[in-house]
This record gives structure tokens, C-alpha cells and sequence, in this order.
């Protein structure tokens, strides 16, 4: 069953799709460590309403590493963390965001694109229902994988605070 809708809550750290206006999934998250916000550089996670602007990953494997929203080949383990302690993990799958309101998630300092602002899955050692981000939206590899599958370009994505 194809989402429709995504909403977000940093408060609850949950995430939770609906088809039609009946929640079909639901899923723990990872936000962003220094809370909510929307400017530039802040390292928060922005507020407000998104829409998925771009499905990044289709066909790579489950843990599949990513810079620059690009493959590189590597498969997230244990010992790849390990060997490499300061990288920001960007694994499976991205669901790009787009903020959809001017000035307050879109354009200038607090456009949510141009911050490269994802739904994305993290590695298997992160935990879940702690804000840990840089700003994006972590959750499971597996969750991440089920999500990308349901959600087309153009869902609607509501974060919001509580």
C-alpha cells in the first residue's frame, strides 16, 4: 500500500506513514541531537511541511553506504564503523526532503533541500528514540527499506516539534 502521507514527530521520535488517512506504519526514529530548527548549519531538524522530493538507492543492498547521495560500494559492518568512527552514516536508502513553506523550510537560510535534509537508514549499533542526527531523519535499515518501498516522489511529509 502505497503512503500518502509521512508524519513525524521529534517529541514522540516516531515516524508514522498513512495511506488514505489510515496509519499503515510506524516506525522509530533518530532526529537530530540539537533539536528542532531550521536555519542553515544549526545541525537541527527542520519543521514544518516537506514533500519527498527525490527516492535515492533503489536496487542497492540493504546497508548500501552513500556520499553525496551516491553509492560507494561499501556495505555498512561492524568493523567498517569501527575502522571509520567520525563518518556520518548514510546507509540503504534516501528520501530527499523539500521544505513546501517560503521562509520558514524553503529558500535562503532555511531551505531543507539545499541542507540536504533525508529520511535515511543508519547503522545497525546507532539507537533508536534518542536524538543523535546531524539534522536527518534516521531509522533502521530494515524500517528504511519498507518505507522507500511505499513512498513515491512527491508524498507529503509533516515534522513537527511534539
Amino acid at each position: 500500500m502505497s503512503l500518502d502521507h509521512i508524519h513525524i514527530s521529534i517529541g514522540k521520535q516516531q515516524l508514522t506513514g498513512f495511506s488514505a488517512g489510515l496509519a499503515v506504519c510506524c516506525y522509530p526514529i533518530s532526529s537530530a541531537l540539537n533539536g528542532p530548527g531550521e536555519q542553515n548549519g544549526s545541525g537541527c531538524t527542520p519543521r514544518g511541511a516537506h514533500r519527498v522530493r527525490a527516492r535515492i538507492g533503489e536496487g542497492q543492498p540493504l546497508g548500501a553506504v552513500y556520499r553525496g547521495r551516491r553509492p560507494t560500494g561499501e556495505v555498512w559492518t561492524p568493523s567498517l564503523a569501527a575502522a571509520n568512527p567520525e563518518r556520518d552514516w548514510i546507509l540503504t536508502r534516501i528520501l530527499w526532503l523539500c521544505g513546501n513553506q517560503p521562509g520558514f523550510n524553503r529558500g535562503g537560510a532555511v531551505d531543507s533541500q539545499r541542507r540536504y535534509i533525508y529520511l535515511h537508514g543508519t547503522g545497525d549499533d546507532q539507537p533508536m528514540g534518542v536524538p543523535l542526527s546531524h539534522g536527518c531523519i534516521r531509522l533502521r535499515n530494515k524500517d528504511m527499506l519498507e518505507l522507500f518501498e511505499r513512498t513515491p516522489v512527491g508524498c507529503t511529509v509533516q515534522i513537527d516539534a511534539d
